[in-house]
C-alpha cells in the first residue's frame, strides 16, 4: 500500500501535466475549427495555453455558442423549413423591384442580396408610420392592445415594473379577460432592470409570459451575451410595432421622456414580425403558434416594399451586417445613420469610408452624451477612422437619443432594434425591417434633419485635440469593443 501511495505521489504531477496538455489541445482544436473570426481564434488559443485549464474553462463557458444547437431542435423554421407563404400577397423578387418601384430601380442589387441572404420574401403593400417616444408611440401601442380581438404577441428586451410597465400589464390583462390569446416574451436579463420583475404582475393579470434564456449567474454564464434585444408587438396578426423602444417609464410621453423612435406597420410584412416572435416563443416555451389566430390572411395597406431582417447568433448570424455592407456599397448619393452606440467593425468602417471616397455623403448622428460611458469612450476612440475618409459625424445635444435608423439615397430605409456595435451585430437577437419607398424614406430623412437641427459637427481636429489621458482612457475602452 505504501508503495502504491509513493508511486501516486511521484506520478500525479506527470498525470496532471498530461491532462492539462490534453485539455488545452482539445480546446484549441475546437477553437481552430469553429471560430470564424481569426482574431477571436488567436485570442482564445493564446488564453487556453497561457492560462492552463482556466483558459479552457473560460472558453467552455464564454466561447462556445450552444444556442444554435438548441435553436435547430426547437424552432419550427428549422424543423419544417421556412414558414408557409404569406396568404393574400405575392412576394416581389429582386428583378421585379424596378417594375413595382421604378424610382428605386438602382437598389435592385440590394434586394437581390436580401433574397440570397435572408430567405424571406420582399413584400409589397405595406404602410409604415413613424412614432416618436415623446408623443405618440406608447399611445398608439396601447390603443392597438385595447382594440385587440383575437391575439397579442409582445416581445421586449426591457419590460420594467414601473408606471409604464404596469400600465401595459393592465391593458394586456384586460385583453386576456376579453378572450384575446396573449403571449409576452421578456429577455431574462432585461427583466431584471427592476425588482421585483414585471413577470409576477403579468401572471396575476392572467397573461401568459416567459423569460428568454433565464439564468442565475454565474450558472449558464455562456448565455450572458445571447440576449433577445428585439422589440415586437403584433395585434390580431395584422397590426405590428417595432423599433428601438423598450417598455419603461423613461419613454412615457412628455417633454422629459427619452428620445426614441418606434414604427407602426400594417400589411403583409406584419406576418414576418409574427414569424420572428413565433420562433422565439417556441424556442423559449416549446409552444408553437399557428393558425388564423396568429397568422391571418393579409391584405395590402400601403405602398411600401418591406422585409423583416431577423439577426442573431444562431442560423441568422451576421445577416444584418451583410445587408448593411450591401446598402453601403449600393449607395449613390447619401447614407444617413442615427444610432446611440457606434462601434462598427473593420469591414463596416471600410465600407463607410469607401462610400465617402466614392462621393457619397455619409452622415453619422450620435448622442453627445451617452448613457453608457465606456461604450462612448470606445466609440470616440475610433471616430477618427471614419472622419479621416470624409464621413461626417454629428453629436446631438441631451437628452439622450436612443433612435436607430438608416436611410440610403432618400429611397431605402432601415428601422428596428439593432445598434451599430458588436453586441447587436454578433451577440444579440435583433429584428430590423428594410423598406423600399421614397415617401417613407423622406419621412425618415426629416427625422434625421430634426436631429441635425439640434446637433453640432465633430471634426477630426477636435478628436485629435483630446488630452492624452482622455485619449488613453478611450483607447483602452476600445480594446473592449468586441464585448460592449
Amino acid at each position: 500500500m505504501s508503495a502504491v501511495l509513493t508511486w501516486l505521489e511521484a506520478a500525479w504531477p506527470h498525470v496532471a501535466a498530461v491532462l492539462t496538455v490534453l485539455v488545452s489541445v482539445l480546446a484549441s482544436t475546437h477553437v481552430v475549427l469553429r471560430k470564424r473570426d481569426v482574431r477571436a481564434a488567436v485570442g482564445w488559443v493564446g488564453l487556453v495555453w497561457l492560462v492552463p485549464v482556466l483558459g479552457a474553462v473560460l472558453y467552455l463557458l464564454l466561447g462556445i455558442n450552444r444556442i444554435r444547437r438548441r435553436a435547430r431542435s426547437l424552432s419550427p423554421r428549422r424543423e419544417h423549413g421556412l414558414f408557409p407563404p404569406i396568404r393574400g400577397v405575392e412576394a416581389v423578387v429582386a428583378e421585379g423591384v424596378s417594375r413595382v418601384k421604378p424610382e428605386v430601380a438602382h437598389l435592385a442589387p440590394l434586394a437581390r442580396l436580401g433574397d440570397a441572404v435572408l430567405h424571406r420574401p420582399l413584400l409589397p403593400g405595406n404602410r409604415v408610420t413613424v412614432l416618436e417616444s415623446r408623443t405618440d408611440a406608447y399611445p398608439a401601442m396601447l390603443e392597438a392592445i385595447e382594440g385587440a380581438r383575437t391575439s397579442i404577441s409582445l416581445c421586449s428586451y426591457i419590460f420594467d415594473n414601473d408606471v409604464a410597465g404596469r400600465h401595459f400589464a393592465g391593458m394586456l390583462g384586460a385583453a386576456v379577460r376579453r378572450g384575446v390569446e396573449t403571449r409576452v416574451l421578456v429577455d431574462a436579463v432585461g427583466a431584471r432592470y427592476t425588482w421585483p420583475t414585471i413577470l409576477g404582475r403579468l401572471k396575476r393579470e392572467g397573461v401568459t409570459a416567459a423569460r428568454f434564456l433565464p439564468s442565475l449567474m454565474p450558472y449558464r454564464l455562456p448565455f450572458m451575451n445571447l440576449r433577445n434585444h428585439r422589440k415586437v408587438l403584433v395585434v390580431d396578426g395584422r397590426v405590428g410595432f417595432t423599433g428601438g423602444m423598450n417598455i419603461r417609464e423613461q419613454f412615457w410621453p412628455g417633454e422629459r421622456a427619452a428620445r426614441d423612435l418606434h414604427f407602426h406597420l400594417e400589411g403583409p410584412v406584419v406576418a414576418q414580425l409574427q414569424e420572428t416572435f413565433a420562433e422565439d416563443w417556441v424556442f423559449t416555451t416549446r409552444e408553437k403558434l399557428s393558425g388564423d389566430v396568429w397568422f391571418p390572411e393579409q391584405a395590402p395597406a400601403g405602398a411600401v416594399l418591406a422585409r423583416g431582417i431577423p439577426d442573431g447568433p444562431d442560423e441568422d448570424f451576421e445577416k444584418l451586417r451583410t445587408v448593411l455592407l450591401g446598402a453601403l456599397s449600393t449607395a449613390r448619393t447619401s447614407v444617413r445613420i442615427v444610432t446611440p452606440y457606434f462601434l462598427p467593425d473593420a469591414a463596416l468602417i471600410t465600407a463607410l469610408n469607401v462610400a465617402a471616397l466614392r462621393g457619397v455623403r455619409v452622415d453619422v448622428v450620435l448622442p453627445r452624451k451617452g448613457n453608457l460611458p465606456v461604450v462612448q469612450w470606445a466609440s470616440t476612440a475610433q471616430l477618427w477612422q471614419v472622419l479621416a475618409a470624409g464621413c461626417r459625424v454629428f453629436l446631438t445635444e441631451p437628452p439622450f437619443d436612443h433612435t436607430k435608423l438608416m436611410v440610403v439615397d432618400g429611397e431605402w430605409g432601415l428601422i428596428g432594434s439593432a445598434n451599430w456595435d458588436p453586441r447587436s451585430l454578433r451577440l444579440n437577437f435583433e429584428l430590423n425591417v428594410e423598406c423600399y419607398d421614397a415617401e417613407l424614406a423622406g419621412r425618415l430623412e426629416a427625422v434625421v434633419e430634426e436631429r441635425l437641427s439640434r446637433s453640432r459637427p465633430l471634426t477630426r481636429e477636435q478628436v485629435d485635440a483630446r488630452p492624452l489621458p482622455i485619449r488613453l482612457r478611450d483607447g483602452l475602452a476600445r480594446l473592449l469593443s468586441p464585448y460592449l
